[in-house]
């Protein structure tokens, strides 16, 4: 395994912010045509209808991101589809209508890029929608349509809304989804047609791709192919697996940069939320209380696990659109939900905050964690937490050290978690104490404090002395 950088520098000083985007904000700009219905803004997300986000609300809102520390954004799938979340592609080579179409992404990538913004899109290529082109094609022609090998049809006629499990769709589909029709991905001319659209979507400007359950496709030289295209148009275009466990299959240096960072959110909300934790688990995330010798356990496995340019690309997340929020999961506890946050910002790779997450957003599980932005409710808006991120960013931002710096777990101490960050000369030394009392901590030599979580902290020669459910970072 390479030590070498795998992926993109700008990663490295990156801070991401995911948006949903039918849930975040409903552009000024655009217009859309007479007749249409949205579900009214805030309407409750188990409705499962379109609210009317749009990209233009997305552009409308970017220096509020800006203020937020927020240098990339990564959009869930915004490609011509049926469904709020557009996990059920159309059509690859065009932005849905509803989010403005390729006008809007267009404005969306000047408008970003003019404020030294990223942006990433998602892309969705193990499986499609009933209306997805070469799909219908095979609905309205059977067997003698060109484009039947596309996909795995075992028999006549197709079944496209099943919904018996007695009588499931006759051909392969996502977890046995009619509406989601999986590729045939031997097929050259599908795997051509996906190559296209990865590069044509860089070449229009966007800056990497998030690839939705990519080890679905079982074909290594597939996705060392994708990443090949995919360099050859930008070499600084980001690409981040959606892989929940552990990925060194992937991240080899010859696939992807990076993968969305579960194990570590995992980890993070078992050990800082375990005095809060409401219960809540699913598949592949497994929240339970844990203490800091777990944690550290964790951890050290998990970089260990990867060449360092791996560790350095990763994209650190505490919640997503796939899970319950993270203050959900912690059972509202907002000191909790500050300290996870540190603990993102301040290890390696790059953090990334779920869009309202910054507000203290809380739900559970899909779709109740698919809400729309409050913007006219500023009491639901937790402004204290809001600039509270916004610190974490200023402070990763001016220190290299945080950034680039390797780690070292330093023994636990009274269920507390301490490690280093090295660069060049410069350590800092992170001390996480998500206890309910207070701790004093020996440090391995004295020094100084750069930024504090909670109040009554303070340094005496190698003492450091943290209040209940507070952290510090310490320049040593």
């Amino acid at each position: 395994m390479s030590e070498q950088a795998i992926g993109p520098d700008w990663v490295k000083e990156a801070v991401f912010y995911q948006i949903f985007p039918d849930r975040f904000a409903r552009g000024k700009e655009i217009s859309h045509s007479p007749g249409l219905v949205f579900k009214p803004w805030g309407a409750d997300p188990a409705e499962q209808g379109f609210q009317g986000g749009d990209l233009y609300g997305v552009i409308d809102n970017l220096d509020y991101l800006k203020s937020l520390g927020v240098t990339a954004i990564y959009l869930c799938p915004i490609f011509a589809s049926a469904c709020n979340h557009r996990y059920h592609t159309f059509d690859y080579m065009q932005v849905d209508p509803l989010l403005g179409g390729n006008d809007a992404l267009r404005k969306l990538l000047d408008e970003a890029h003019a404020r030294d913004m990223k942006v990433v899109l998602d892309g969705v290529f193990n499986h499609a929608s009933r209306g997805f082109w070469a799909f219908h094609h095979i609905l309205e022609n059977g067997g003698d349509s060109p484009y039947i090998d596309w996909f795995k049809v075992q028999d006549w006629p197709l079944r496209p809304y099943s919904s018996d499990e007695d009588n499931p769709p006759n051909y392969d589909a996502w977890w046995n989804l009619p509406a989601l029709p999986k590729f045939n991905h031997q097929n050259p001319g599908w795997r051509a047609h996906i190559f296209d659209v990865a590069e044509y979507w860089l070449k229009f400007g966007i800056d990497g791709w998030r690839l939705d359950v990519p080890r679905e496709i079982e074909d290594d030289d597939f996705w060392r192919e994708f990443r090949a295209r995919c360099k050859a148009v930008n070499p600084d275009a980001y690409i981040c697996g959606e892989i929940w466990m552990k990925a060194q299959r992937w991240l080899q240096g010859d696939m992807f940069d990076a993968t969305m960072n579960y194990i570590q959110a995992c980890a993070t909300l078992s050990y800082i939320g375990a005095d809060s934790w409401n219960g809540y688990r699913r598949n592949n995330l497994e929240v339970s209380p844990m203490g800091a010798d777990s944690f550290v356990e964790v951890m050290e496995d998990m970089y260990a696990s990867y060449a360092w340019g791996i560790n350095e690309m990763q994209l650190n997340l505490l919640g997503s659109h796939d899970m319950a929020r993270p203050l959900w999961i912690m059972g509202e506890d907002k000191k909790a939900m500050k300290l996870a946050l540190l603990t993102m910002f301040a290890t390696p790779g790059a953090p990334c905050i779920y869009y309202g997450d910054e507000i203290g957003m809380s739900a559970g599980d899909d779709p109740y964690c698919r809400e729309g932005y409050p913007w006219d409710e500023p009491e639901k808006q937790d402004r204290a937490l809001f600039q509270f991120i916004a610190q974490l960013a200023e402070v990763r931002k001016g220190s290299a050290t945080l950034c680039h710096g390797e780690i070292q777990f330093l023994s636990p101490q009274q269920n507390c978690v301490l490690f280093t960050r090295k660069y060049q000369g410069d350590t800092l030394l992170v001390a996480l104490n998500p206890n309910q009392q207070a701790v004093s901590l020996t440090l391995p030599k004295d020094g100084e404090l750069l930024f504090q979580l909670g109040d009554k902290i303070s340094i005496a020669t190698t003492t450091l002395c943290l209040s209940a459910q507070s952290a510090a970072i310490v320049k040593l």
